[in-house]
């Protein structure tokens, strides 16, 4: 497949460009779909079948009759998986960004003096642990 299906309208193009997703990178399939229908699904291979290579997303589609309108929803569900994987791990990203900052900023004076009387009461409670045999 040199380029997307022409079934794919452009505003679906537009959100794989933009993710950077090369048509050869997705494997599709036509499938016999599962479930009840009885000849008429063991007949057609109205299922679609995705698979974006590189990340391993995969989506299967046989919500419709038509293989074409299946077609048209697979390639619509892939953009959006993908594109859900990109938002969680640029969240991530993010958060692990904040989490450091939160790190690093210093503390405020109150929290230093309740750290150093949480020492303080701590030392105490340690100090009580010697058996009282000094060298």
């Amino acid at each position: 497949m040199a380029d997307f299906p022409d079934l794919v309208e452009a505003s679906l193009r537009a959100r794989f460009v933009s993710l950077g997703v090369k048509p050869a990178e997705v494997e599709e399939q036509f499938i016999r779909g599962a479930g009840a229908g009885g000849q008429k699904i063991n007949k057609t291979s109205s299922t679609v079948w995705l698979q974006h290579r590189p990340t391993g997303v995969e989506v299967r589609c046989q919500r419709e009759r038509s293989q074409a309108v299946n077609r048209l929803l697979a390639w619509s569900e892939l953009a959006d998986k993908l594109e859900w994987r990109r938002a969680g791990a640029a969240n991530a990203a993010q958060a692990a960004r904040e989490l450091a900052r939160r790190q690093k900023r210093q503390k405020s004076r109150g929290q230093k003096a309740r750290m150093i009387e949480a020492k303080k009461h701590r030392a105490k409670i340690k100090a009580k642990r010697t058996c009282g045999f000094e060298d």
